[in-house]
């Protein structure tokens, strides 16, 4: 008997994904296999062609793709994202298609997850100010599972739009301060996300506090930056693929800073995290990020039935 495949909407995919914290044991898992090579079981192509990514996890194995598509010049009253995303999940065995996700909700919430993971490994022992540079999607699931996952006693918010980083303080719950310059948001701020469509540097090591950390999320492209070279190279630098960040992260390769570790390595142990020195983890995302969101979602879905 053939099985039909599921259409998850937007709407779907959220109730299934409640919270990014679901997230965390999986891809904590998924990140250390695919640092472990070959025997990890994590197929990762690097997006030169259409990846199709196999995941062999705890549970049962999952293939996905993730179709992609980015208009950088939308317009400033668009209300259309920049990036759109649409999930294919695929039984491993045979390549029968089991469902069509929206893959906009994952792909925030994943790549918040990540983030978190990288921060509770990462972040200075004693961290109270939380700084999130930009206010789109991204800064709404990293607001979500930070004010979670840690504690902070201030929250602030930069965008370069300065109405769009009021909404978001009038939006999301808890006390946000919405500051006016990049500078004033990450003065004295113990962990700092940038999720911002910036293709130069718009903050600087000399602004940074040292032994903070940086969740860097933007700039996904060679050629495009949000930190500076001083910062790069003074910071230790994780990356959640090395492979992946020599080819697409224009923060490393124009920085020319060197990679200190994969942050799959520091979930197993083989590298060690330097929570007591200024750090910064780049994060391209990886398909495998998708593909355990997907099945975790799917497998949800599944069991409502």
């Amino acid at each position: 008997m053939s099985r039909v495949p599921a259409f998850l909407s937007a709407a779907e995919v959220e109730e299934h994904l409640r919270s990014s914290s679901l997230l965390i044991p999986p891809l904590e898992t998924a990140l250390a296999n695919f640092s472990s090579g070959p025997e990890g079981g994590v197929m990762q192509p690097v997006r030169t062609v259409v990846p199709v990514t196999k995941h062999r996890g705890a549970a049962e194995d999952a293939l996905t793709t993730k179709l992609v598509t980015f208009y950088e010049d939308r317009g400033i009253t668009s209300v259309v994202p920049s990036h759109q995303a649409t999930v294919l999940l695929f039984e491993p065995s045979n390549g029968t298609l089991l469902a069509v996700m929206d893959g906009n909700v994952i792909t925030a919430k994943r790549t918040a997850a990540v983030s978190a993971i990288a921060t509770k490994f990462l972040k200075p022992p004693s961290s109270e100010v939380l700084c999130i540079l930009g206010a789109g999607v991204q800064a709404y699931s990293h607001y979500e599972i930070f004010t979670e996952q840690f504690s902070f006693k201030e929250v602030r918010i930069w965008n370069r739009t300065k109405e769009n980083a009021e909404k978001f303080a009038d939006t999301v719950q808890g006390e946000v301060r919405v500051c006016s310059s990049v500078q004033e948001a990450v003065a004295g701020a113990d962990v700092i996300i940038t999720v911002t469509l910036a293709t130069e540097p718009i903050l600087f090591g000399e602004w940074v506090k040292p032994g903070a950390h940086i969740n860097a999320v933007g700039a996904s492209r060679p050629d495009w930056r949000e930190l500076d070279d001083e910062l790069m190279k003074e910071a230790v630098l994780y990356v959640d693929s090395q492979e992946a960040a020599l080819k697409e992260s224009g923060d490393v390769l124009l920085s020319g800073a060197e990679i200190f570790a994969e942050l799959g390595e520091v979930i197993k142990g083989v590298k060690p995290a330097h929570c007591e020195k200024t750090t910064v983890f780049k994060s391209l995302g990886m398909a495998v990020e998708d593909t355990v969101a997907a099945k975790l979602i799917y497998d949800s879905w599944s069991s409502g039935k």
